[in-house]
């Protein structure tokens, strides 16, 4: 199959040169309606029809399909379209190229999956290649903060397998981390500093759940492994007490983050909270806490016998000439609720680096591989309907 590099370099050179940061993470960013803008009218210059579903004000969701004849499996391709911020990029939407790469926000995450679902797209219907079950492309929003976007889409549409194409260096991954946000609250009693008989310091209570949550992580390093991820995690990336200078203070607050792996729940998790704080009510009578689970996201792990996996295994062994490696990511992603939908998922993206940095990149030739990866896959997949 050979699919057209030009237009893949062009069109990807194009969605990186769209401002698409989230509004949620900076305040004023455009957010994606202009790219959203650009991907309809090139599905529709393919012959495909557009659907823009407004998710909020200027951000979009854009999805097209390509109908099958009918007795086929159905095949969703994923892209998100919002990046996040460009601090510290001197030139961030310029998609220079350089010794085989494209530079620029969002490059790798994940305009250049985007631009393979174009290209997979194009050969196809330049090919007049009919299949028989349904192929979906859908570029979504907001994945980089709240997944309105992917949580919208799956209310209208639904498919048998999917491919996120989010950066995995051409590997397959099978398998990423879920998490859980906490909000832990002490309550102490305020008073002058001089006057310890009736103070009680709520940031020193919280020290000690700091220091039982060090120890937490201790016991899941010891106790819990997964053959991609590793073990899971956690850590305290804020911590805000007092009001002043020579009080004690009557209130601390920390926000806790959690990690999780495919296997553990949402009540593994409250459960160790919970009982930190009872062991420490238990050892002191002015020890007052509570915790509230703010943001809970699922962990992602493909299915033993998932038939996507099993294909893209063996379109990706064919077009790179070797058989593929499997990984995990640490990190959270869309692909998580399409499997919870009841979706056969997996991951696969092109090859590069600087996700979330000041210098971000991909490399050209994996996003041509990824479209012949996704559009022989969905040949393979869905079926090809001979005439």
């Amino acid at each position: 199959m050979e699919i057209d590099r030009e237009y893949i370099r062009n069109t990807l050179r194009k969605l990186i040169s769209i401002n698409s940061i989230n509004p949620n993470l900076v305040l004023g960013a455009p957010g994606e309606g202009d790219i959203a803008h650009f991907i309809a009218t090139e599905i529709e210059r393919m012959g495909i029809e557009p659907v823009k579903e407004q998710i909020s004000l200027n951000r979009f969701n854009v999805s097209g399909t390509i109908s099958g004849t009918g007795g086929g499996k159905s095949l969703l391709l994923n892209a998100h379209i919002d990046t996040v911020g460009v601090d510290g990029m001197s030139e961030p939407f310029s998609a220079k190229e350089y010794n085989g790469r494209l530079y620029g926000r969002g490059a790798l995450d994940m305009k250049g999956g985007a631009a393979a679902i174009l290209g997979a797209a194009k050969v196809i219907k330049d090919q007049a290649i009919t299949l028989k079950g349904d192929l979906l492309l859908t570029f979504v929003a907001d994945e980089e903060y709240g997944s309105i976007g992917t949580e919208a889409l799956l209310k209208d549409i639904h498919a048998d397998a999917a491919i996120v194409t989010e950066p995995t260096n051409l590997a397959i991954c099978t398998a990423h981390k879920g998490f859980a946000l906490f909000e832990i609250e002490t309550k102490g009693v305020a008073a002058h500093g001089s006057g310890y008989q009736g103070g009680v310091d709520a940031n020193t209570h919280m020290a000690r759940i700091a220091v039982e949550l060090e120890k937490l992580q201790g016991r899941l390093y010891r106790e819990k492994k997964h053959p991609l991820l590793g073990s899971p995690t956690i850590h305290i990336p804020l911590i805000s007490g007092g009001t002043q200078l020579f009080m004690y203070s009557s209130r601390c607050t920390m926000k806790v983050e959690r990690r999780t792996l495919p296997g553990e729940t949402e009540e593994d998790v409250l459960n160790e909270i919970s009982r930190i704080i009872k062991d420490l009510k238990e050892i002191d009578s002015t020890f007052e806490a509570n915790s509230k689970l703010e943001i809970l996201r699922n962990p992602f792990c493909a299915s033993d016998d998932s038939r996507i996996v099993q294909e893209v295994e063996k379109i990706l062994s064919n077009v790179i000439g070797m058989p593929p490696s499997y990984i995990g990511h640490h990190w959270w992603e869309d692909s998580a609720l399409f499997s919870e939908a009841g979706i056969d998922t997996v991951i696969i993206g092109p090859k590069g680096e600087g996700l979330h940095q000041k210098v971000e990149w991909v490399d050209i030739q994996s996003v041509e591989n990824l479209a012949s990866i996704l559009a022989l896959t969905a040949i393979s997949y869905c079926g090809e309907h001979k005439a």
